[in-house]
């Protein structure tokens, strides 16, 4: 049996942006540490919530390598390195690793579209180079890339490779993964408004957006589930659906941007392509954010 990563929620962390676009590295210590005193289990840095399509490579590195620091040892850092380009991928892998990171997120290869043979020797290319952990990451709503069941079976017989961020929205297929797999490779939701689901199906977490604005409610979804109150964990996860839709209702990080911004963090704007929420989701987020109890 592989030992997950975490258990419960990580936060995938947004990355807080100065008035001139840069990152603000500030904030970025006083959210970490929030976040941590909220009982968050993991903090996921540079990944879609983090921008890091939009950081430079310097300012990856440096996000990761800050967030080793503050955290110090305190719960397990997840530096997000995936690439469509594998090489690349594996450089950053490696400082990733030389940062201190405790284990990698990989998203699937985006845009060239490869084949499953082909994101088999591209695991296995970035897996052989480090000594991390990884946790592949399947979203094939932005990668137009879908990972099968029987690629992660294959791809889990790599000693490193421990887990699957699954963010396909298809329950039968991370039933599948579950059946397939089964201890050797964890299971993490990269959906909000599947964290019980994926738990029922032997899931160890979740890699999560609405930690962001209510770090509380995703960890004790989780921590509700271990502990056997799986009555409280459903109704907990039916309390936050309404909140989990509208921070999905425009591209992943903008609402959750906005939502940060408005409970007081200084959190920044979007980088381009991406622009600040429109009037209607930043309504749909003050009425979910009120009726939450988070404002």
């Amino acid at each position: 049996m592989k030992k997950p990563v975490f258990t419960g929620a990580g936060v995938a962390i947004i990355t807080p942006m100065l008035p001139d676009g840069s990152v603000n590295y500030e904030e970025l210590g006083r959210i970490l540490d929030d976040q941590i005193a909220r009982h968050t289990d993991a903090i996921i840095i540079c990944g879609t919530t983090g921008e890091s399509a939009t950081l430079t490579h310097e300012e990856h590195i440096e996000c990761i390598r800050y967030t080793v620091r503050k955290v110090a040892g305190r719960i397990p850092v997840v530096a997000g390195t995936g690439s469509n380009d594998t090489a690349f991928a594996i450089n950053l892998s490696k400082q990733a690793e030389e940062a201190g990171a405790d284990a990698l997120l990989l998203v699937t290869p985006y845009y060239n579209k490869t084949t499953q043979a082909g994101l088999i020797a591209h695991y296995t290319a970035i897996a052989n180079a480090v000594s991390l952990p990884c946790i592949l990451y399947n979203v094939p709503s932005r990668t137009g890339m879908n990972m099968t069941p029987a690629t992660l079976a294959e791809l889990a017989k790599l000693p490193n490779i421990n887990a699957v961020k699954e963010a396909s929205s298809d329950i039968v297929q991370i039933a599948e993964i579950a059946e397939l797999c089964g201890d050797n490779l964890n299971i993490y939701s990269g959906n909000d408004n599947q964290i019980v689901p994926i738990l029922s199906l032997g899931g160890k977490g979740v890699i999560s957006v609405l930690s962001n604005v209510a770090p509380e409610m995703a960890h004790d979804i989780c921590a509700l589930w271990f502990d056997g109150k799986h009555d409280e964990s459903l109704a907990l996860q039916l309390q936050v659906m309404g909140l989990v839709r509208a921070l999905f209702k425009e591209s992943n990080p903008i609402p959750v941007k906005w939502a940060m911004n408005r409970l007081g963090w200084k959190a920044g704007g979007v980088r381009l392509p991406l622009i600040e929420a429109s009037p209607a989701v930043q309504q749909m987020l003050e009425t979910e954010m009120k009726r939450n109890g988070l404002l």
